[in-house]
């Protein structure tokens, strides 16, 4: 089972690591929004954490300074060589076909996977090998890319597109599928899992600072801005009406005690 040429290539080529740590406004706010969501869900120490799709180990370096024990398992071999070197335990792996164990972890990540299985047939097994892994009670968090939020990149001009139909194929990047919020309970509750919440990383703010970064040429636009922003995201915290404004969701679910 392999992921689609473009989306392997990409990351061959890019950095990844470098981009998730850059400094930008926009991604601090994403790596702060996760960290602080993460904290609040997942289980005590001790507990284990699979981090599915766990890229060159960022997240996962996190959760095991925290005390955690983790497991990062991507398809991209440059990310797990990258984890490996951070002293993380990491191997090659498809979240839509995971070799670990029935029941294993007290929590399960999908922190990338969903943004680069376009077809429901995909995503469906990446739901169901979390639910199959995960302990009873136990958690699971997945990030996905929000297709409503396009509409507010004035710069994009796929944002139609993208709305309408939740894909994007790119020249320069990898083919991207953009999920209607709805999509997530669904596939989360198809998979035997429920309660789930869904928040927004990157709050109401996101595209206006991308706006910012991108006519000022500047990655990080100040401690304000970055306040506000976070600001504005936690507000959004349990306002439905309020999850379309951002680009980046964070499904959190869990697997019933009695499943």
């Amino acid at each position: 089972m392999a992921l689609l040429p473009d989306i392997t290539a990409f990351y061959d080529a890019g950095d990844e690591y470098g981009r998730l740590i850059s400094g930008r406004t926009t991604g601090t706010i994403e790596l702060v929004r996760t960290r602080e969501l993460l904290r609040a869900h997942l289980p005590p120490l001790p507990a284990s954490v699979l981090d599915v799709g766990g890229g060159p180990g960022v997240h996962a370096r996190w959760l095991a300074d925290s005390g955690y024990q983790v497991l990062v398992v991507d398809p991209v071999e440059k990310h797990v060589r990258q984890a490996r070197r951070q002293g993380l335990a990491a191997v090659v792996g498809d979240a839509r076909q995971l070799d670990q164990a029935d029941l294993s972890f007290d929590a399960v990540l999908m922190l990338g996977p969903l943004y680069h299985l376009p077809e429901g047939a995909g995503r469906a097994r990446a739901w169901r090998e979390a639910h199959r892994v995960v302990k009873p009670g136990g958690l699971v968090a997945a990030a996905a890319l929000n297709r409503y939020a396009k509409l507010m990149d004035l710069d994009s001009p796929h944002a139609l597109d993208i709305a309408a139909t939740g894909l994007r194929v790119r020249l320069n990047g990898p083919t991207t599928y953009y999920h209607d919020p709805s999509e997530l309970c669904a596939e989360a509750g198809q998979a035997g899992l429920g309660d789930l919440a869904v928040y927004g990383l990157h709050g109401p703010a996101y595209e206006a600072l991308r706006a910012e970064e991108r006519r000022t040429g500047k990655k990080n636009l100040g401690a304000q801005a970055l306040r506000t922003a976070l600001a504005a995201a936690r507000f959004a915290d349990g306002r439905p009406e309020l999850v379309v404004s951002s680009l980046h969701l964070l499904a959190v679910v869990r697997r019933p005690r009695t499943s």
